[in-house]
């Protein structure tokens, strides 16, 4: 176990991925009180110098050369490349919070977990919904949960697209459910398929859970229109969830009967982008070592629960096949 890190008035930190999604946590760093945005490491020079002279950053070389000189860094780069420079990361003693999904495979997954346990580091996972205040406001609303409807549609763009719509997009949902509902699943039934790309690109899964609750969630990169809104029932009442308004609206029954009176209630919450309030928490967290919100563990169950979906998408792709083959034969 490595000493108590006790860092100066500021955490300093450093970004290594400077895409789209690490510029972004350089800008948010660059604006916390609470952080000193150090350096950007990229496997691109020309893009790490566009990112650190927009920031006023240092580019460093190389992610060795970041030890001793920052405290906690941001992981952005491929999902392939999380767990081998994520350990790496852990093992030069610096704290880190890695893009979602956390790794490309469970067991890399646990590669990462057992780093951050062998050195005493903070491991954060990049699940930013969890902080937006429509969900956060929810929280001390659950009572038991019993019915989801999720949508999580998005116009296409050129943005990772080296993983399918469920590790890209649908993920944030499985997190947030897992959260939500604190059950195991039970049971999957999953459909997606490939528009645009070689990857799926639109999918959709019915989870069924120990607890009895039930969520149907969809998720497409190719939608025509952007919607992200999460619905669920729980008894007497219905709370709907805008996350890109950051708001969440608590319909209950008031007076049941035949002509029932319902209250309408926007739960109370601070807007805030989710992307600074997830940032903020990863340097409470390595001020503070306590345990983030979304820590390892939970990134791994949303990994995990990922590679479920996709399994069921896969075995409802080879049944279509089974079954049109079938019909070919028998027509002939």
């Amino acid at each position: 176990m490595s000493p108590v890190f006790q860092p100066a008035k500021n955490v300093r930190v450093a970004v290594v991925g400077a895409g789209d999604f690490g510029r972004n946590h350089a800008r948010v760093y660059r604006e916390l009180a609470e952080a000193d945005l150090v350096g950007i490491v990229d496997a691109d020079p020309s893009r790490a110098a566009r990112v650190a002279e927009e920031f006023s950053a240092q580019v460093f070389p190389d992610i060795e050369s970041l030890a001793g000189s920052v405290d906690a860094v941001s992981l952005a780069v491929p999902t392939v490349e999380h767990a081998r420079v994520g350990c790496a990361l852990l093992e030069l003693g610096l704290d880190v919070l890695v893009e979602k999904p956390m790794a490309a495979s469970l067991a890399e997954a646990d590669d990462l977990l057992a780093a951050a346990s062998r050195t005493g580091r903070i491991l954060q996972v990049g699940h930013l919904e969890r902080f937006n205040p429509g969900i956060v406001a929810v929280m001390p609303a659950l009572s038991r949960p019993l019915y989801f409807e999720v949508h999580r549609l998005g116009v296409f763009t050129p943005r990772s697209l080296d993983i399918d719509v469920v590790y890209d997009v649908m993920i944030h949902d499985l997190d947030i459910l897992l959260a939500l509902v604190n059950a195991p699943v039970t049971d999957i039934k999953a459909i997606g398929i490939p528009v645009l790309t070689e990857k799926v690109d639109i999918a959709h899964a019915r989870l069924d859970f120990a607890s009895g609750a039930v969520a149907n969630v969809t998720a497409s990169r190719v939608s025509t229109e952007r919607v992200r809104k999460l619905r669920f029932f729980q008894q007497h009442e219905y709370i709907s969830v805008d996350f890109a308004r950051q708001d969440a609206l608590r319909v209950r029954v008031v007076e049941p009967g035949p002509q029932p009176k319902f209250d309408f209630t926007t739960l109370p919450s601070e807007k805030e982008e989710p992307l600074r309030a997830e940032l903020r928490a990863f340097v409470n967290s390595v001020r503070t070592r306590r345990a983030p919100l979304v820590d390892g563990a939970a990134g791994r169950r949303a990994l995990e629960l990922a590679d479920q979906v996709m399994t069921g998408i896969l075995e409802h792709g080879r049944r279509v096949q089974l079954g049109a083959f079938a019909s070919l034969q028998a027509n002939r």
